[in-house]
């Protein structure tokens, strides 16, 4: 019979075959003993029953779940288009993939993943992409790989992009329209995406030999929520940029919903620059310029890190950082030779 909450049993596979549990057991999990013609109906009746077997059952047997975990703070652009990395990854290798998310009511809890990560891995996965953890290392008694890392030195092996060198393009780009009152929206402080984001932008400041004014930062802290407030201040300030650079995409955009708001046009009267190139910005009004850090990359490239990491435990940590590009589109250009003035 059924289960309570609907879920097909190995009892229920038995009865339909006319076999015993036992034997099921066996076709199940690839064992020998059973005569094809029974293996044959025993699986047919499997796939007809849509039949799965518990993952926990699974690995208490064979201690592997060809299951890989990630978890992430919530499901926003950022992970969302790394989770499209992962999925083409473990095509054709007989993985797959479990997300645990947070909902968003754990991105300011220090140390959440390893309350999520003592629940998934080794019991329900073989390993764990921890996604922007808050933490650098992390107890387990299975293979993780972290993308997008907290700040500091870590011996999990790490997937990260050249985010100092994307902030000094982004933000020699603004200069080389002419651009000299450049304001930066900055990310989440105790990531090293945002530290090294905030380092490129004041490195190309100095470059240029541009004095650095911290009246013209602000922490947006990577969500849209958290920019609003930020952007209104120094979009209402006495001076106010003429542009912004802001350290993710979903900050960008919402410095752009807020500029409207305070009667700022775009790239009129203020240029926006991003950073991640998420799908979201070539669609917006105006197309946001943005700093491409092929999101999507990073989540296949960790993936396969975490596949090689099981298949040999004894690896070396490794540290993987992939390229950045500027993709120009409608969000910036000249300022204009009155600045806006509130």
């Amino acid at each position: 019979m059924k289960e309570a909450n609907g879920r097909i049993t190995i009892g229920d596979v038995a009865e339909r075959a006319g076999v015993s549990i036992a034997t099921v057991s066996r076709v199940v999990n690839g064992r020998y003993g059973v005569a094809q013609s029974t293996y044959t109906r025993v699986q047919a009746v499997i796939e007809d029953l849509g039949y799965e077997s518990s993952l926990v059952a699974r690995s208490l047997r064979s201690r592997r779940t060809n299951v890989i975990g990630i978890i992430v703070a919530d499901i926003e652009p950022f992970s969302a288009e790394l989770l499209k990395g992962a999925a083409r990854a473990i095509r054709s290798t007989g993985y797959e993939l479990v997300v645990y998310s947070g909902g968003g009511h754990v991105g300011d809890q220090v140390g959440w993943e390893r309350r999520y990560l003592s629940r998934v891995n080794g019991t329900l996965t073989d390993g764990t992409l921890l996604v922007t953890p808050t933490v650098v290392d992390v107890p387990s008694n299975a293979p993780v790989v972290a993308v997008d890392p907290h700040a500091g030195v870590s011996s999990l092996a790490t997937v990260e992009s050249q985010n100092l060198e994307g902030a000094v393009t982004a933000t020699e780009y603004l200069i080389r329209l002419g651009h000299r009152r450049i304001g930066f929206i900055a990310g989440r402080p105790d990531l090293e995406s945002a530290r090294l984001r905030e380092r490129g932008y004041r490195q190309a400041l100095d470059n240029a030999g541009m004095v650095f004014d911290p009246d013209l930062i602000r922490v947006g802290g990577y969500t849209r929520e958290a920019t609003e407030g930020p952007a209104r201040e120094l979009l209402e300030s006495a001076e106010p940029p003429t542009a912004i650079f802001a350290a993710n995409d979903v900050s960008a955009l919402a410095t752009i919903d807020v500029a409207r708001t305070v009667g700022m046009s775009v790239p009129d009267d203020l240029s926006v620059i991003g950073f991640d190139n998420i799908p979201e910005s070539a669609l917006s009004d105006p197309p946001l310029t943005t700093i491409d850090q092929s999101i999507q990359e990073m989540g296949y490239v960790a993936t396969r890190l975490l596949l090689d990491h099981i298949a040999d435990p004894f690896l070396e940590p490794v540290h993987k950082t992939l390229p950045t590009e500027l993709v120009v589109r409608g969000s910036c250009r000249a300022p204009s030779s009155e600045s806006f003035t509130i």
